[in-house]
């Protein structure tokens, strides 16, 4: 199953894309899903009923969350989540829970992700192809990849509608729920994948 595992609604107040575009328009681009990580928000679920819709389309909801450390896609039981935990504080209640958490854009000019937390094994799943990173923010990801056993994905970090699906992770079981989605991130087979003049590019060097 393809992927956006990485989207803001217009309640990130940043975004510009509406919901209903997003179901309007993901299955026609070629997703089997969307996650909806709006900034330190989980509102999306007094909006629309997370699972399969009409179309066959899997949304997911879960929330962007940002810290001094770095940015992290978070899936879980977290609608109530405090929003002042530093890096390693959220990243133990995701590991409590149950849950999964992405570092998001690691290498961006100016939300990197501290080193530090893959290397102590705080999270182990990393945002290696950003469709709003310049080139050389995904490159830098290499680094961890010569030093580090990390599991890769990527997302649009779509704000607009033209974003939506550009970046996209290909899972190799189907994915229903949320529950689905942390089970194949934290044990599961997949990879990265970018589209760019309807050509679909594979990052061959990941897992899947």
């Amino acid at each position: 199953m393809l992927f956006d595992l990485h989207v803001h609604t217009k309640i990130s107040l940043c975004s510009e894309l509406e919901i209903d575009d997003v179901l309007k328009h993901a299955k026609a681009r070629g997703l089997d899903g969307v996650c909806i990580t709006d900034h330190h928000s989980m509102e999306i679920r007094k909006h629309l009923r997370e699972g399969l819709q009409n179309d066959g389309l899997c949304v997911i909801f879960g929330l962007e969350y940002s810290t001094a450390d770095g940015d992290f896609l978070l899936f879980g039981p977290f609608e109530n989540i405090s929003n002042d935990l530093l890096a390693t504080q959220l990243l133990e209640e995701v590991n409590r829970s149950g849950g999964a958490a992405i570092a998001a854009h690691p290498f961006r000019s100016n939300r990197r992700v501290s080193e530090h937390l893959v290397r102590e094994g705080f999270c182990r799943i990393v945002e290696s192809v950003n469709g709003r990173n310049v080139a050389i923010e995904n490159q830098q990801v290499e680094n961890w990849r010569r030093k580090y056993s990390l599991n890769y994905c990527g997302g649009s970090d779509a704000h607009s509608l033209d974003e939506l699906g550009t970046v996209t992770t290909r899972f190799s079981t189907s994915i229903l729920s949320r529950s689905d989605l942390i089970r194949e991130l934290n044990y599961g087979l997949y990879a990265p994948e970018f589209s760019d003049s309807n050509r679909i590019f594979e990052f061959k060097e990941s897992a899947f």
